[in-house]
């Protein structure tokens, strides 16, 4: 179950499967202004880069992270997983940026990697055995390339985790009800996945919906995983909690999905 958490102003959702700290963000509790207001956690975004960094404290002293622990992903949707070690800390932040990546594992104790939303689909992986984490940003096109499954596949080579051993959760992105895409969108889909994909897959005249959330728990599963957690909140109808591009045009900030390998 995806649960919604509260300090004060700050609220953020976490899942109840993943024993890691572990967050994905809203845009309330923050410290930012104008359009950015309030939790903006994106550093290319135009805010003060002051904000920025009160805005990783905040969420930090509610989870329990160092913000000179944090690894920023570089985001290009692609399926490239990038393997973090100690030499990465502060990557994005303190320290220069990661090559371009759209995941991120890591089983270095304090790390927190970050993955970055406005529609998109976050995803977070625990790895209940070794603890090792990892955390994806899946658009469409991550979807279609099955980039879930390269983060799983990714865990088993590196840290020799058992996909029956991670637990993963879906965070917000933009629903069912309003991702509304030309042809191109369902036929890389079926592409991938085949016939199993229909059911979440609609048309409407020239236009077709599609259920991303529900096609990379089906990446999931079919990678092994067996326990995978769902949002339900869809970043259009609730853009006064979340950001969404399509509703703002690009005028936003960025939310996204925070997980921090445990020190046991």
């Amino acid at each position: 179950m995806i649960k919604t958490q509260k300090n004060g102003q700050l609220e953020y959702l976490t899942a109840e499967g993943i024993a890691a700290p572990h967050c994905f963000t809203t845009r309330l509790g923050g410290v930012s202004q104008g359009h950015l207001q309030s939790l903006n956690i994106g550093t290319s975004r135009g805010d003060d880069p002051e904000n920025v960094l009160e805005n990783y404290r905040r969420l930090g002293s509610s989870l329990g992270f160092d913000i000179h622990n944090l690894v920023l992903s570089r985001q290009t949707h692609s399926d490239i997983v990038h393997v973090v070690t100690e030499k990465d800390r502060g990557a994005g932040l303190f320290a220069p940026p990661l090559p371009e990546c759209d995941a991120l594992i890591t089983n270095t104790p304090g790390i927190a990697l970050v993955v970055f939303t406005a529609d998109c689909t976050p995803i977070l992986f625990w790895d209940s055995e070794t603890h090792a984490v990892g955390a994806a940003h899946a658009g469409w096109r991550g979807t279609a390339s099955g980039i879930a499954a390269r983060v799983v596949e990714a865990m088993g080579r590196e840290y020799g985790s058992k996909p029956e051993n991670i637990r993963a959760a879906i965070g917000p992105n933009i629903g069912y009800c309003h991702f509304e895409t030309d042809e191109d969108v369902p036929q890389a889909i079926r592409a991938a996945f085949g016939p199993e994909a229909e059911e979440w897959i609609t048309s409407n005249g020239e236009k077709y919906f599609l259920d991303l959330k529900a096609i990379n728990r089906l990446v999931l599963n079919r990678a092994g995983v067996e326990t995978v957690e769902m949002s339900d909140a869809c970043t259009v109808c609730q853009c006064d909690r979340f950001w969404s591009h399509r509703v703002t045009k690009g005028l936003r900030g960025s939310q996204g999905a925070i997980i921090v390998c445990r020190e046991d």
